[in-house]
Protein backbone atom coordinates (compact mmCIF):
# COMPACT_ATOMS: atom_id res chain seq x y z
CA UNK A 1 0.00 0.00 0.00
CA UNK A 2 1.42 3.33 -0.90
CA UNK A 3 2.74 5.47 2.33
CA UNK A 4 1.56 9.45 2.63
CA UNK A 5 4.77 9.98 1.19
CA UNK A 6 4.81 8.16 -1.89
CA UNK A 7 0.83 9.57 -2.64
CA UNK A 8 2.19 13.31 -2.56
CA UNK A 9 5.09 12.25 -4.97
CA UNK A 10 2.47 10.98 -7.31
CA UNK A 11 0.17 14.04 -6.61
CA UNK A 12 2.94 16.53 -7.42
CA UNK A 13 3.96 14.50 -10.37
CA UNK A 14 0.65 14.68 -11.78
CA UNK A 15 0.20 17.95 -11.27
CA UNK A 16 3.35 18.37 -13.35
CA UNK A 17 1.15 16.63 -15.76
CA UNK A 18 -1.37 18.69 -16.16
CA UNK A 19 0.44 21.58 -16.04
CA UNK A 20 2.33 19.93 -19.29
CA UNK A 21 -1.01 20.20 -21.14
CA UNK A 22 -0.75 24.25 -20.81
CA UNK A 23 0.77 26.33 -22.89
CA UNK A 24 4.44 26.50 -21.37
CA UNK A 25 5.13 30.12 -22.20
CA UNK A 26 1.86 30.93 -20.38
CA UNK A 27 2.41 28.92 -17.87
CA UNK A 28 5.81 30.03 -16.94
CA UNK A 29 4.63 33.71 -16.87
CA UNK A 30 1.37 33.34 -14.95
CA UNK A 31 3.10 30.67 -12.49
CA UNK A 32 6.13 32.31 -12.09
CA UNK A 33 7.68 28.59 -12.27
CA UNK A 34 10.19 26.86 -14.62
CA UNK A 35 8.27 23.83 -15.67
CA UNK A 36 10.71 22.41 -18.07
CA UNK A 37 13.33 22.34 -15.02
CA UNK A 38 10.46 21.07 -12.06
CA UNK A 39 9.22 18.37 -15.54
CA UNK A 40 13.03 17.11 -15.14
CA UNK A 41 13.33 17.25 -11.64
CA UNK A 42 10.33 15.33 -11.38
CA UNK A 43 11.63 12.57 -14.16
CA UNK A 44 15.40 12.50 -12.42
CA UNK A 45 13.54 11.97 -8.89
CA UNK A 46 11.67 9.03 -10.85
CA UNK A 47 14.77 7.64 -11.98
CA UNK A 48 16.97 7.21 -9.19
CA UNK A 49 13.79 5.44 -7.73
CA UNK A 50 13.48 3.10 -9.78
CA UNK A 51 16.59 2.47 -11.55
CA UNK A 52 19.17 3.35 -8.62
CA UNK A 53 21.61 -0.02 -7.77
CA UNK A 54 20.05 0.61 -4.02
CA UNK A 55 16.52 1.00 -3.11
CA UNK A 56 16.80 4.89 -1.53
CA UNK A 57 13.62 6.38 0.49
CA UNK A 58 11.57 9.21 -0.84
CA UNK A 59 12.26 10.88 2.41
CA UNK A 60 16.09 11.03 1.99
CA UNK A 61 15.84 11.60 -1.88
CA UNK A 62 13.51 14.80 -0.87
CA UNK A 63 16.03 16.05 2.11
CA UNK A 64 19.00 15.87 -0.63
CA UNK A 65 17.22 17.84 -3.18
CA UNK A 66 16.84 20.41 -0.45
CA UNK A 67 20.14 20.52 1.02
CA UNK A 68 21.38 20.29 -2.62
CA UNK A 69 19.41 23.71 -3.46
CA UNK A 70 20.96 25.61 -0.46
CA UNK A 71 24.40 24.65 -0.92
CA UNK A 72 24.25 26.27 -3.99
CA UNK A 73 23.11 29.39 -2.69
CA UNK A 74 26.36 30.54 -0.79
CA UNK A 75 28.68 29.23 1.92
CA UNK A 76 25.99 30.04 4.93
CA UNK A 77 23.10 28.67 3.72
CA UNK A 78 22.22 25.20 4.71
CA UNK A 79 19.41 22.31 5.76
CA UNK A 80 19.09 21.79 9.39
CA UNK A 81 18.16 18.36 10.20
CA UNK A 82 16.75 16.99 14.17
CA UNK A 83 20.93 16.90 14.75
CA UNK A 84 22.14 19.94 12.97
CA UNK A 85 18.72 22.20 14.23
CA UNK A 86 19.97 20.80 18.17
CA UNK A 87 23.09 21.94 17.41
CA UNK A 88 22.34 25.15 16.82
CA UNK A 89 20.63 25.74 19.75
CA UNK A 90 23.71 24.22 21.73
CA UNK A 91 26.03 26.85 20.36
CA UNK A 92 24.19 29.57 20.96
CA UNK A 93 24.09 28.73 24.38
CA UNK A 94 28.00 28.42 24.56
CA UNK A 95 27.62 24.59 25.62
CA UNK A 96 28.42 21.44 23.57
CA UNK A 97 30.26 18.28 23.47
CA UNK A 98 32.87 18.14 20.94
CA UNK A 99 36.82 19.77 20.23
CA UNK A 100 35.92 23.69 19.85
CA UNK A 101 36.59 24.49 16.44
CA UNK A 102 34.99 27.02 14.22
CA UNK A 103 35.12 25.77 10.49
CA UNK A 104 34.37 26.39 6.58
CA UNK A 105 34.24 24.81 3.81
CA UNK A 106 37.01 25.05 1.63
CA UNK A 107 37.38 23.14 -2.60
CA UNK A 108 35.29 20.26 -0.22
CA UNK A 109 37.85 20.53 2.84
CA UNK A 110 36.89 21.43 6.52
CA UNK A 111 39.19 24.37 6.96
CA UNK A 112 39.89 25.74 10.61
CA UNK A 113 38.99 29.75 11.10
CA UNK A 114 39.31 29.45 14.51
CA UNK A 115 40.22 27.11 17.31
CA UNK A 116 37.98 28.01 20.54
CA UNK A 117 39.99 28.84 23.79
CA UNK A 118 40.97 26.44 26.13
CA UNK A 119 39.46 23.95 24.46
CA UNK A 120 40.83 19.98 23.14
CA UNK A 121 41.67 21.96 19.68
CA UNK A 122 43.47 24.88 20.83
CA UNK A 123 45.63 22.68 23.34
CA UNK A 124 46.15 20.32 20.57
CA UNK A 125 47.69 22.93 18.25
CA UNK A 126 45.58 23.39 15.69
CA UNK A 127 45.58 26.36 13.59
CA UNK A 128 43.63 28.62 11.31
CA UNK A 129 43.83 27.66 8.07
CA UNK A 130 44.58 24.04 8.62
CA UNK A 131 42.34 21.66 6.38
CA UNK A 132 40.76 18.90 8.05
CA UNK A 133 41.28 15.83 5.40
CA UNK A 134 39.91 13.23 7.82
CA UNK A 135 37.33 12.56 10.32
CA UNK A 136 38.11 9.02 12.31
CA UNK A 137 39.48 7.56 8.56
CA UNK A 138 36.22 8.98 6.80
CA UNK A 139 37.16 11.26 3.99
CA UNK A 140 35.80 14.92 4.44
CA UNK A 141 35.11 15.31 0.98
CA UNK A 142 32.49 12.58 1.65
CA UNK A 143 30.40 14.83 3.89
CA UNK A 144 28.70 18.28 4.13
CA UNK A 145 29.82 20.96 6.09
CA UNK A 146 27.46 20.49 9.02
CA UNK A 147 28.02 16.20 8.90
CA UNK A 148 31.62 17.07 9.44
CA UNK A 149 30.75 19.08 12.06
CA UNK A 150 28.21 16.84 13.70
CA UNK A 151 30.98 13.87 13.63
CA UNK A 152 33.63 15.91 15.32
CA UNK A 153 31.24 16.72 18.36
CA UNK A 154 29.77 14.01 20.29
CA UNK A 155 29.76 12.13 23.94
CA UNK A 156 32.40 13.92 26.39
CA UNK A 157 35.27 11.66 27.12
CA UNK A 158 35.60 10.02 23.89
CA UNK A 159 38.02 9.91 20.98
CA UNK A 160 37.81 11.46 17.33
CA UNK A 161 40.80 11.74 15.01
CA UNK A 162 41.96 14.13 12.67
CA UNK A 163 44.34 14.08 9.92
CA UNK A 164 45.00 17.84 9.33
CA UNK A 165 46.90 19.14 6.22
CA UNK A 166 49.02 22.53 7.03
CA UNK A 167 50.30 24.85 4.71
CA UNK A 168 54.35 24.03 4.61
CA UNK A 169 54.01 20.71 6.35
CA UNK A 170 55.44 17.62 3.91
CA UNK A 171 53.39 15.42 5.67
CA UNK A 172 49.18 14.98 6.93
CA UNK A 173 49.05 15.30 10.70
CA UNK A 174 47.72 12.94 12.63
CA UNK A 175 45.83 14.14 15.96
CA UNK A 176 43.59 12.25 18.65
CA UNK A 177 41.48 14.19 20.18
CA UNK A 178 39.44 13.54 23.47
CA UNK A 179 35.63 15.65 23.36
CA UNK A 180 35.04 17.79 26.41
CA UNK A 181 32.37 19.72 27.38
CA UNK A 182 32.41 22.81 25.33
CA UNK A 183 31.10 25.75 27.70
CA UNK A 184 33.05 28.35 25.85
CA UNK A 185 34.23 31.45 28.34
CA UNK A 186 31.92 34.34 26.67
CA UNK A 187 34.42 37.07 28.60
CA UNK A 188 37.85 36.56 29.74
CA UNK A 189 39.48 40.09 31.39
CA UNK A 190 42.75 41.00 33.62
CA UNK A 191 44.65 43.98 34.09
CA UNK A 192 47.77 44.02 32.25
CA UNK A 193 49.66 46.69 33.46
CA UNK A 194 48.24 49.55 36.33
CA UNK A 195 45.29 51.18 34.79
CA UNK A 196 45.20 49.19 31.27
CA UNK A 197 42.82 46.63 31.25
CA UNK A 198 42.74 44.27 28.70
CA UNK A 199 39.09 42.28 27.84
CA UNK A 200 38.99 39.23 25.17
CA UNK A 201 35.72 37.98 23.59
CA UNK A 202 35.99 34.63 22.55
CA UNK A 203 32.29 34.17 20.61
CA UNK A 204 29.23 36.40 20.99
CA UNK A 205 26.59 34.43 22.95
CA UNK A 206 23.50 35.23 24.08
CA UNK A 207 24.96 36.23 27.91
CA UNK A 208 28.22 38.11 25.82
CA UNK A 209 26.24 41.49 26.80
CA UNK A 210 25.32 41.18 30.01
CA UNK A 211 29.24 39.43 30.85
CA UNK A 212 31.24 42.42 29.37
CA UNK A 213 29.48 44.57 31.99
CA UNK A 214 30.57 42.76 34.57
CA UNK A 215 34.61 42.22 33.37
CA UNK A 216 34.20 46.08 33.07
CA UNK A 217 33.03 46.69 36.65
CA UNK A 218 35.56 44.30 37.53
CA UNK A 219 38.04 45.93 35.79
CA UNK A 220 37.55 49.27 37.35
CA UNK A 221 37.70 47.69 40.58
CA UNK A 222 40.92 46.47 40.45
CA UNK A 223 42.41 49.88 39.19
CA UNK A 224 42.19 52.51 41.80
CA UNK A 225 43.80 55.16 40.51
CA UNK A 226 41.43 54.63 37.08
CA UNK A 227 41.17 52.77 33.77
CA UNK A 228 44.08 54.84 31.80
CA UNK A 229 43.01 52.79 28.58
CA UNK A 230 41.54 49.12 27.35
CA UNK A 231 42.06 46.73 24.96
CA UNK A 232 39.44 45.39 23.16
CA UNK A 233 40.38 42.01 21.58
CA UNK A 234 38.22 40.48 19.19
CA UNK A 235 41.25 38.24 17.30
CA UNK A 236 39.81 34.90 16.23
CA UNK A 237 36.00 35.59 17.16
CA UNK A 238 34.19 33.50 14.75
CA UNK A 239 30.85 36.25 15.62
CA UNK A 240 27.77 34.67 16.83
CA UNK A 241 24.18 36.16 18.21
CA UNK A 242 24.05 39.52 17.07
CA UNK A 243 22.09 40.94 19.65
CA UNK A 244 25.19 40.31 21.77
CA UNK A 245 27.64 42.38 19.17
CA UNK A 246 24.85 45.13 19.72
CA UNK A 247 25.21 45.23 23.22
CA UNK A 248 29.08 45.08 23.43
CA UNK A 249 29.32 48.17 20.95
CA UNK A 250 26.64 49.67 22.98
CA UNK A 251 28.56 49.69 25.89
CA UNK A 252 30.95 51.80 24.51
CA UNK A 253 28.54 54.30 23.08
CA UNK A 254 26.35 57.21 23.38
CA UNK A 255 24.49 57.45 20.39
CA UNK A 256 24.13 56.74 16.81
CA UNK A 257 23.48 53.63 14.74
CA UNK A 258 25.46 50.35 15.57
CA UNK A 259 24.99 48.27 12.65
CA UNK A 260 21.79 48.42 10.13
CA UNK A 261 20.88 44.99 7.18
CA UNK A 262 19.47 45.46 4.07
CA UNK A 263 17.48 42.82 2.79
CA UNK A 264 14.90 41.42 -0.02
CA UNK A 265 12.13 40.99 3.03
CA UNK A 266 10.67 44.02 4.67
CA UNK A 267 11.70 41.99 7.90
CA UNK A 268 15.40 41.79 6.73
CA UNK A 269 15.24 45.96 7.26
CA UNK A 270 16.79 46.41 10.48
CA UNK A 271 18.43 48.94 12.34
CA UNK A 272 20.42 49.05 15.99
CA UNK A 273 21.35 51.92 17.48
CA UNK A 274 23.33 53.04 20.84
CA UNK A 275 20.77 53.40 24.03
CA UNK A 276 23.41 56.10 25.41
CA UNK A 277 25.26 54.29 27.83
CA UNK A 278 28.47 54.37 27.31
CA UNK A 279 30.17 52.55 30.24
CA UNK A 280 33.68 53.75 29.95
CA UNK A 281 33.19 57.52 28.19
CA UNK A 282 36.45 59.17 28.87
CA UNK A 283 38.75 55.81 28.66
CA UNK A 284 40.60 55.19 25.27
CA UNK A 285 40.13 51.58 23.65
CA UNK A 286 41.57 50.24 21.12
CA UNK A 287 40.45 47.19 19.40
CA UNK A 288 42.29 44.17 17.86
CA UNK A 289 40.85 42.10 14.90
CA UNK A 290 42.57 39.72 12.28
CA UNK A 291 41.24 37.33 9.85
CA UNK A 292 39.52 34.76 12.14
CA UNK A 293 37.57 37.95 12.87
CA UNK A 294 34.37 37.43 11.71
CA UNK A 295 30.31 38.54 11.71
CA UNK A 296 29.68 39.79 15.05
CA UNK A 297 32.95 40.47 15.69
CA UNK A 298 32.88 42.86 12.52
CA UNK A 299 30.23 44.77 13.65
CA UNK A 300 31.86 45.74 16.88
CA UNK A 301 35.15 46.82 15.23
CA UNK A 302 32.82 48.95 12.28
CA UNK A 303 30.94 50.44 14.46
CA UNK A 304 33.42 51.57 17.38
CA UNK A 305 35.60 52.42 14.04
CA UNK A 306 33.12 54.68 12.12
CA UNK A 307 32.19 56.16 15.26
CA UNK A 308 35.70 57.85 16.33
CA UNK A 309 35.36 55.95 19.64
CA UNK A 310 38.13 53.05 19.35
CA UNK A 311 41.19 52.75 17.22
CA UNK A 312 40.88 49.29 15.32
CA UNK A 313 44.79 47.84 15.09
CA UNK A 314 45.57 44.06 13.48
CA UNK A 315 44.87 42.77 9.86
CA UNK A 316 41.72 42.80 8.24
CA UNK A 317 39.01 40.78 9.37
CA UNK A 318 37.17 37.74 7.82
CA UNK A 319 34.34 39.82 5.79
CA UNK A 320 31.59 37.80 6.69
CA UNK A 321 29.03 40.50 7.00
CA UNK A 322 25.66 38.28 5.99
CA UNK A 323 22.89 37.50 7.56
CA UNK A 324 21.31 33.85 8.64
CA UNK A 325 17.86 33.55 9.58
CA UNK A 326 16.42 29.95 11.24
CA UNK A 327 13.52 28.93 9.23
CA UNK A 328 11.56 26.36 11.03
CA UNK A 329 10.35 23.09 8.81
CA UNK A 330 9.11 21.84 11.51
CA UNK A 331 9.29 21.70 15.81
CA UNK A 332 12.66 19.82 14.48
CA UNK A 333 13.93 20.93 11.20
CA UNK A 334 14.68 23.89 9.13
CA UNK A 335 16.89 25.95 6.96
CA UNK A 336 19.55 28.52 7.75
CA UNK A 337 18.96 31.26 4.90
CA UNK A 338 20.98 34.28 4.19
CA UNK A 339 18.42 37.23 3.79
CA UNK A 340 20.51 40.16 4.21
CA UNK A 341 23.39 42.27 4.70
CA UNK A 342 25.18 43.89 7.41
CA UNK A 343 25.98 47.68 6.78
CA UNK A 344 28.46 49.81 9.56
CA UNK A 345 26.90 52.91 10.75
CA UNK A 346 28.46 54.91 7.21
CA UNK A 347 27.25 52.70 5.25
CA UNK A 348 30.07 50.63 4.61
CA UNK A 349 29.04 46.55 3.62
CA UNK A 350 30.95 44.18 5.65
CA UNK A 351 30.36 41.46 2.97
CA UNK A 352 33.30 40.16 1.24
CA UNK A 353 35.29 43.30 2.26
CA UNK A 354 35.58 43.28 6.01
CA UNK A 355 37.39 45.54 8.47
CA UNK A 356 40.22 47.02 7.30
CA UNK A 357 42.50 48.27 10.65
CA UNK A 358 43.24 51.93 11.20
CA UNK A 359 46.32 50.42 12.10
CA UNK A 360 48.05 47.71 10.30
CA UNK A 361 50.30 45.41 12.69
CA UNK A 362 51.01 41.99 11.83
CA UNK A 363 51.65 38.91 14.10
CA UNK A 364 54.70 38.82 16.25
CA UNK A 365 57.24 35.65 14.73
CA UNK A 366 55.68 33.33 17.58
CA UNK A 367 52.13 33.71 16.08
CA UNK A 368 53.06 34.60 12.01
CA UNK A 369 52.89 30.50 11.80
CA UNK A 370 48.66 30.46 12.32
CA UNK A 371 48.23 33.58 9.79
CA UNK A 372 50.54 32.10 6.98
CA UNK A 373 47.60 31.02 4.99
CA UNK A 374 45.10 33.85 5.49
CA UNK A 375 41.49 33.25 4.23
CA UNK A 376 39.05 35.39 4.13
CA UNK A 377 34.95 35.40 3.20
CA UNK A 378 35.97 36.45 -0.19
CA UNK A 379 37.65 33.28 -0.80
CA UNK A 380 34.74 30.71 -0.04
CA UNK A 381 33.06 29.59 -2.79
CA UNK A 382 29.80 30.93 -4.06
CA UNK A 383 30.08 33.90 -1.34
CA UNK A 384 28.22 37.03 -1.85
CA UNK A 385 30.33 40.09 -3.00
CA UNK A 386 28.66 42.58 -0.76
CA UNK A 387 27.83 45.87 -2.14
CA UNK A 388 30.68 48.51 -3.30
CA UNK A 389 28.28 51.24 -3.30
CA UNK A 390 25.64 51.13 -0.08
CA UNK A 391 22.44 52.03 -0.13
CA UNK A 392 22.60 56.26 0.96
CA UNK A 393 20.91 55.20 4.06
CA UNK A 394 22.82 54.23 6.21
CA UNK A 395 45.58 33.19 24.71
CA UNK A 396 48.74 34.23 24.50
CA UNK A 397 50.87 35.72 27.76
CA UNK A 398 50.89 39.54 26.97
CA UNK A 399 54.11 40.11 26.97
CA UNK A 400 54.36 37.56 23.92
CA UNK A 401 52.22 38.82 21.89
CA UNK A 402 53.17 41.51 19.84
CA UNK A 403 49.71 43.18 18.57
CA UNK A 404 48.41 43.50 22.50
CA UNK A 405 51.96 45.15 22.94
CA UNK A 406 51.13 47.85 20.35
CA UNK A 407 48.41 48.86 21.48
CA UNK A 408 49.02 48.81 25.10
CA UNK A 409 51.79 51.03 23.86
CA UNK A 410 49.70 53.43 21.71
CA UNK A 411 46.81 53.66 24.73
CA UNK A 412 50.18 54.87 26.88
CA UNK A 413 50.68 57.38 24.68
CA UNK A 414 47.50 58.05 24.61
CA UNK A 415 47.10 58.76 28.24
CA UNK A 416 50.53 60.88 28.43
CA UNK A 417 48.95 63.71 26.15
CA UNK A 418 45.99 63.42 28.27
CA UNK A 419 48.02 64.21 31.28
CA UNK A 420 50.19 66.71 29.35
CA UNK A 421 46.75 68.53 28.35
CA UNK A 422 45.46 68.55 31.50
CA UNK A 423 48.66 69.95 33.18
CA UNK A 424 49.40 67.10 35.33
CA UNK A 425 52.84 65.65 35.78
Amino acid sequence: MPSPLHRCLLASLLVLCTLHAVPTAASEEELGLPLEELRAFAEVLDRIRSAYVDPVDDRTLLESAIRGMLSQLDPHSSYLDEEAFRNLQESTRGEFGGIGLEVDRENGWVRVVAPMDDTPAQRAGLEPGDLIVRIDDRPVREMSLDDAVNAMRGEVGTEVRLDVRREGAAELIEMSLIRARIEVPSISSRVIEPGFGYVRIAQFQSRTGDDLLIALAELEEQSPSGLHGLILDLRNNPGGVLQASVAVADAFLETGRIVYTRGRLASAQVSYSASGQDRLPDVPLVVLINEGSASAAEIVAGALQDHRRALVLGTPSFGKGSVQTILPLSDERGIKLTTALYYTPEGRSIQAHGIVPDIHVDPGASERRNSARVRRESDLPRHLRGNETPPDEVSAPVTDDRQVMEALNILRGMHLLSRRDSGQE
